[in-house]
């Protein structure tokens, strides 16, 4: 509806801004001159205790200094009553004295039947509540008394009862001198197939009233008596009054309570709303008996930025909280959104206000999990990811679901958690491996605390949940200290390479998750690199010191060994961080296979030599000298000491030594 130009301008100078707030402030005497029309009082938006809430009666405009909150008259009754525009203006002309313009012929017409098919359903609400204190009530009394719900409660939601007849409510409105075509057109009698006459839609039912968001009554709810009845809920069919996929059971009191900062409650059914509204959560709604159709939807919205969508724990309620995943995915907007509370199996909320009380309720509710958590939680329960095509398969099916949303801005942070969870998945409970090999047991019996592809054991075992040396490579001469030294040097200027120029990590993500990081510190950063580097590398440095603190970049970055090096001095220069990078990998993966080798080789010096361990040794020293040479190249550089980075003059001679004993020699 279109108002007529200078309607608003005359309704503003008709009604006082202040009278209007006042009606839901305090004001503050101290603070305010009403003399002057300026007057302070605490925000009615947020709270508070000072009088941060102006308004400026002659301007007829008010201001939070606060929470900025800002508007008219009619914004502040649209705010604080969670009404519509067209609505705060009727509100607000009625106070005025000013009637609303008048409506086309046509639309005045159509209006005039809508107000007589209201005026037919209110006489059905008050036939239905006399009849359910009849004799022929007993039954449904009965059952709602079974149900928790006393005598107040049923006058709060105007709750009757169907008698079991064809004709009952038709004969009642007939003989009130309603016409037939008004009985027929609010959905409350069905024409005859046998040529009788109409007959009434609900019989043998209990009946709750839908009342639309301004209090009219537009559709009945009928709850079966007979258990055998084909339909255990039936709606209203739909009306010139009565649209199911645009109305919703309890509208108007929930939105209300909703525009006093009471979180918005979303059940399935009419036993579920009256349950938790008699048990302290007033702002609660429920669809009519169908899935959430969008327009639903944006009104959920409307009343509040994040409806709770509690469902029950059945197999049911979690199809229709997925459903309802696809339809919100393409709507999301910023702050606009969904959190969805599970109830336990097998229960919805009414038995458990009944069971265990509204706290029990609060609980689940206090538990609500965000809209990508329920999604994550779709594509991946109940399934097993044990290979590279099950895991393409989830990242396919996540990639299209996060491409529905519109925002960029919440498709990158929805990427972003998704990357978290997929993180936690496959990687956040294994334990750290070397070189990308899974550790296995080694044929023929032996622990299987470490190892290699090829069954050689790595120098190292799990001990809760981080690699730590075998006893017998403590004390061996030929996996010192060193090279964990130099190790560690390479795997910061890895780490601060991809650090400064994030653009590199996705060629090397494989390489950056086969880095073992035996220095927590280092660790941590890799993990923070393999979680943001790729989804937000332009916030890469930012999430690290969220999650760390500033100091853990300042710490890598101040390492003499780092420090040097000379892509660093030239950010975002991806060529010379390739090639950094690629020099680096290689080499720490040499030196890890010296390693591991080496360790192999001194657990089987136990028994004789023989051809197997001939052949290893001199693999040992042949990856020994190279490993000797690279190191002394590389020593000024790392500058790690001199028991770092190289085999000393002692482990040299010891190793010579036992390759002669056994009949070799590695010159």
């Amino acid at each position: 509806m279109s108002l007529p130009p200078g309607f608003l301008d005359e309704l503003r100078t008709r009604i006082s801004l202040t009278d209007v707030v006042g009606r839901k402030v305090m004001w503050d005497q101290r603070k305010s001159n009403p003399g002057k029309g300026d007057m302070w009082a605490p925000c009615p938006f947020h709270h508070e205790k000072s009088a941060s809430f102006h308004v400026d009666d002659r301007k007829g405009f008010y201001y939070c200094f606060g929470c900025q909150a800002k508007g008219d008259a009619l914004k502040f009754v649209q705010e604080t009553e969670n009404v519509a525009f067209m609505e705060a203006v009727e509100i607000l002309a009625g106070e005025a004295g000013m009637e609303m313009p008048k409506r086309d012929p046509k639309a005045q017409e159509k209006q005039d039947r809508r107000s007589q098919l209201a005026d037919v359903m209110e006489q059905a609400v008050q036939f239905f509540r006399l009849q359910l204190n009849t004799q022929g009530g007993t039954a449904a009394r009965a059952y709602l008394a079974k149900r928790g719900l006393t005598g107040e409660a049923l006058q709060r939601w105007e709750i009757g009862f169907a008698p079991d007849g064809w004709q009952g409510l038709w004969d009642h409105l007939r003989g009130k001198g309603v016409a037939e075509d008004l009985i027929m057109g609010a959905g409350l009698a069905k024409p005859s197939n046998k040529g009788g006459k109409p007959y009434d839609t609900f019989r043998n039912r209990i009946m709750f009233p839908i009342r639309d968001a301004r209090g009219r009554a537009i559709a009945f709810g009928g709850r079966a008596m007979d258990p055998n009845d084909n339909a255990k809920y039936l709606n209203s069919p739909e009306t010139e009054l009565f649209d199911k996929g645009r109305s919703l059971y309890n509208h108007g009191p929930a939105r209300a309570a909703a525009g006093r900062g009471t979180p918005l409650i979303v059940a399935e059914g009419y036993m579920d709303v009256i349950a938790l509204s008699e048990g302290g959560f007033a702002s609660c709604v429920a669809p009519l008996g169908t899935a959430i159709t969008e327009n639903q939807l944006m009104m959920l919205w409307r009343m509040s930025d994040e409806p709770i969508i509690a469902l029950d724990g059945d197999t049911a309620g979690i199809r229709a909280a997925m459903r309802l995943i696809d339809l919100a995915l393409p709507r999301l907007e910023a702050g606009k959104s969904l959190r969805f509370a599970i109830m336990p199996e097998g229960k919805d909320p009414d038995d458990m206000i009944r069971s265990e009380g509204p706290a029990a309720v609060q609980a689940v509710l206090d538990q609500a999990m965000p809209m990508v958590k329920l999604l994550w939680q779709r594509e991946t329960e109940g399934r097993v990811f044990d290979s590279p095509e099950r895991k393409a398969a989830l990242d396919k099916a996540l990639r299209e679901r996060i491409r529905l949303i519109r925002d960029p801005s919440i498709r990158r942070h929805y990427g972003e958690d998704i990357k978290e969870l997929r993180w936690q998945l496959f990687r956040g409970n294994r334990p750290p491996r070397d070189d990308g090999f899974t550790p296995r047991r080694k044929a023929g019996g032996g622990g299987g605390a470490g190892g290699f592809r090829d069954g050689a054991r790595a120098p190292w075992r799990v001990q809760g949940g981080a690699s730590v040396p075998l006893a017998t490579t403590r004390s061996s001469l030929l996996a010192a200290a060193d090279e964990a030294t130099l190790a560690r040097a390479r795997e910061a200027v890895i780490l601060a390479v991809v650090i400064t120029t994030p653009a590199v990590i996705p060629e090397f993500e494989t390489n950056l998750e086969r880095m073992i990081c035996t220095d927590p510190d280092l660790a941590a950063l890799r993990d923070m690199v393999l979680r943001h580097g790729v989804a937000a590398p332009e916030r890469l440095k930012e999430e690290i010191e969220y999650a760390l603190g500033p100091h853990a970049l300042e710490n890598l970055f101040a390492l003499r060994h780092v420090a040097i090096v000379p892509c660093l001095r030239k950010p975002g220069d991806e060529e010379a961080a390739r090639l950094t990078l690629a020099e680096e990998i290689a080499k720490l993966e040499a030196l890890r296979g010296l390693d591991a080798e080496l360790a192999e080789a001194q657990e089987d010096l136990i028994g004789l030599a023989d051809e197997a361990l001939t052949w290893r040794l001199k693999q040992a020293a042949e990856a020994r000298n190279r490993a000797v040479r690279s190191e002394n190249e590389d020593r000024a550089q790392y500058d790690v000491g001199e028991n770092g980075a190289r085999l000393d003059r002692e482990e040299r001679d010891a190793f010579g030594a036992l390759l002669d004993r056994i009949g070799f020699s590695d010159k």
